[in-house]
């Protein structure tokens, strides 16, 4: 193969770039399934120099990288869109989350079940059968299903602000309602302040 193409791996990923002698050669692209993409460019197969970028934007530095660090434990979906309130959660940098199978576990590329030792995609494909060290890890690590459904409920000073079709961006600032007017009874951690206008 010569020229510009694109190859399929049997994992799902693809590449999609310049192509010699039927290697990698040029510059070129590999798309995940996840949405992670690593655009670089190539020599005879090889990487010479590349930038990896994850499914939500964030790019990957091999130096001075500080994300997720010791000091810094936001998911990039919190640095780039804010911290939600206090009674609110964020488990993952997916917001919400997807729904883990009962009795299994997030393991990063997919689901894993610890009965089986088998992690299928999140298409619930077959990906591989995890090692005693792997199976060890996922099970101390990872995010498992909930046992029930805790469903949050809403606040009600923002669902009167929903009720009178406030829009969203004012919905979400700063300046909402006066102390008097607030329905959850709890003015200190309900994130609501100040007086809204439409």
């Amino acid at each position: 193969m010569e020229g510009q193409g694109s190859y399929a791996l049997p994992t799902g990923t693809e590449y999609r770039g310049a192509l010699r002698d039927g290697m990698f050669d040029g510059e070129g692209e590999l798309l995940f399934p996840n949405g992670g993409r690593y655009r670089a460019v190539w020599h005879r197969g090889v990487p010479t120099q590349g930038k990896y970028t994850f499914a939500d934007g964030l790019k990957y530095k091999d130096k001075k990288w500080h994300y997720c660090d010791g000091y810094d434990r936001r998911f990039y979906t919190e640095i780039c869109s804010g911290l939600k309130p206090a009674d609110i959660s964020q488990f993952t940098n997916l917001d919400p989350p997807r729904k883990i199978p009962e009795g299994c576990y997030d393991c990063g590329d997919g689901f894993y079940n610890p009965e089986t030792r088998v992690i299928v995609d999140y298409k619930l494909r077959f990906l591989r059968n995890a090692d005693d060290e792997e199976h060890e890890w996922i099970i101390r690590t990872c995010r498992k299903a909930l046992d029930e459904t805790i469903e949050r409920k809403p606040n009600p000073c923002k669902q009167v602000l929903i009720d009178n079709n406030i829009p969203e961006q004012k919905r979400n600032a700063s300046n909402h309602f006066p102390p008097q007017q607030h329905r959850c009874g709890n003015l200190k951690y309900c994130g609501m302040s100040g007086q809204v206008t439409a």
